[in-house]
């Protein structure tokens, strides 16, 4: 069971604004140049979904009607403006008001360069997109709607390479808003970062959280045939190295391994969710804490998972993952372990006891082992072991419950290859360099309340989290190779007291 292709049957609609003033010749150089762009921008394999070119809007109610439709339509997750023309704004107010997804302002123009010989007022009267934009633009800003600005002509790469990061997370979006967070049990007793209001998350993102019984997980795990996990077996026998002990005297740990798997993704399945937590402090009836399961749901299945009942992280992992679909790499959870203090080679070591997934890929083919778990009181738990492979800005990103708002924060960080063999660690790792270097990555990572759990993706950058952020309009703290701690310290306390005045 792979992951589904989130992209299938999603659109962008492109909505181009004009008036009726112009007249019919002009108003059809409109639409047909329009179309044009639309059709260029189609064939730009980067951008993952259908543009789709509406009716050029003339009218106020012509604005409104489409953007209540764009709203109402579920395949579409976002809107592209265009103004070819001037367009008089207060012509748009009554719409946009009413659109509920994610928003684009195009700053383009259908030719590249000035005609210097054969340029008339024919060609101003048709070619007004540098004001038309700015009109648009003043109510937009006005209305206090977010969205994202995109300049330069519409055949320029980085262009398409914008309006597709963005386009990544209307999906983010689409994935938050359509989202069940599966918890098998609560979070671990006495942590505060991982706590957070449900309810509230629910209003801002959209994605339901509750909590099923561990022991109703348990039944499903209780239901899968020897069968069923011996072929799952033999996807791990394609997939990972197996030490020879789990084939032979440990065989029974690796069956009930993979009969957690498929009670655990036949519960999922059950429930519609996307993405699941649990907390080794509540196990129920369950054998062994889910390892390699839980390191396969974003990897095989596109579902996040946290551990500890961290169900924001889970949110992220999935959210990562559908952002990124079809990129290299992938997402998954991370946790700040150790930190290595070497002049001129600072790094951080990344890891947890079993639940980091080989989606963000590995150096090697990763092993499939059995070792002891010193907590959850029971069987030694089958789990992945592998280093992730180097990958220069990457992300680690955590979500936190600050009281008033949620609040997003990213670090920059580039992995690499460990300065060691690691051979004694029995679990999955990264070793990365956070930007702009350890000591002030960590002092502002402490500063901004950052969780010891993170996200971290290998196929999606920061454009994508901040596009995510602004459609969210959830606050976003960066960290990055031009950050000193003076500033960060003060832009927390004004975004502070940007979000307690609620600003739209």
């Amino acid at each position: 069971m792979a992951m589904e292709n989130p992209f299938e049957n999603k659109e962008v609609w492109f909505a181009v604004g004009s008036q009726e003033l112009y007249g019919p010749e002009t108003l059809e150089q409109v639409a047909k140049q329009a179309g044009e762009i639309v059709d260029y921008l189609n064939n730009q394999h980067s951008i993952p979904v259908k543009i789709i070119l509406k009716p050029t809007l003339k009218s106020s109610d012509a604005v409104r009607n489409f953007m209540v439709d764009a709203s109402s339509k579920e395949s579409c997750i976002g809107v592209i403006a265009w103004m070819h023309t001037f367009s008089p704004a207060k012509m748009w107010i009554r719409g946009l008001e009413l659109l509920r997804k994610p928003l684009l302002q195009l700053n383009t123009q259908y030719h590249r360069e000035i005609p210097w010989e054969s340029i008339d007022m024919d060609f101003m009267n048709l070619n007004q997109a540098a004001h038309g934009d700015r009109e648009f633009g003043y109510i937009v800003s006005r209305l206090g709607i977010r969205r994202k600005i995109v300049v330069g002509h519409y055949t320029n790469p980085e262009v398409s390479d914008r309006i597709n990061t963005w386009v990544r997370a209307c999906l983010g979006w689409w994935a938050s808003n359509n989202m069940n967070v599966m918890r098998w049990g609560d979070n671990m007793r006495n942590v505060a970062v991982t706590e957070g209001d449900k309810t509230e998350a629910e209003k801002i993102f959209g994605a339901s959280i509750n909590t099923w019984s561990v022991n109703e997980l348990n039944s499903y795990v209780n239901r899968a045939t020897d069968k069923q996990a011996k072929d799952l077996i033999e996807d791990y026998k394609n997939k990972y190295n197996i030490d020879p002990e789990l084939l032979n005297q440990k065989y029974d740990s690796l069956l009930i391994a993979a009969k957690q798997e498929v009670g655990m993704v036949s519960m999922m399945c059950d429930y519609d969710a996307t993405a699941a937590v649990d907390n080794f402090e509540d196990l129920g009836g369950l054998s062994q804490l889910p390892g390699v399961a839980a390191q396969r749901f974003p990897s095989e299945y596109g579902w996040g998972f946290s551990a500890e009942g961290d169900w924001k992280t889970a949110i992220l992992v999935r959210l990562g993952l559908v952002m990124g679909y079809g990129l290299e790499g992938g997402a998954s959870l991370m946790e700040d372990y150790s930190y290595h203090f070497e002049p001129d080679n600072e790094m951080i070591l990344g890891s947890h006891m079993l639940e980091v997934s080989p989606s963000i890929g590995s150096i090697q083919k990763p092993r499939l082992a059995i070792y002891p778990l010193g907590i959850g009181g029971k069987s030694d738990p089958v789990r992945l072991v592998f280093t992730a492979a180097p990958k220069k800005d990457a992300v680690v990103v955590s979500l936190a419950d600050m009281c008033s708002r949620f609040r997003l924060l990213m670090n920059i960080v580039d992995v690499v290859e460990p300065s060691g063999s690691l051979k004694n660690l029995p679990c999955a790792r990264a070793m990365w360099k956070p930007q702009p270097s350890l000591s002030l990555s960590a002092q502002c990572w402490l500063l901004a309340g950052g969780s010891h759990h993170t996200c971290m993706t290998t196929s999606i950058g920061r454009e994508v989290w901040e596009d995510f952020a602004r459609i969210s309009g959830v606050e976003l703290a960066v960290i990055d190779k031009n950050t000193n701690t003076q500033d960060f310290e003060r832009n927390l306390q004004i975004s502070q007291m940007y979000y307690k005045l609620n600003v739209k």
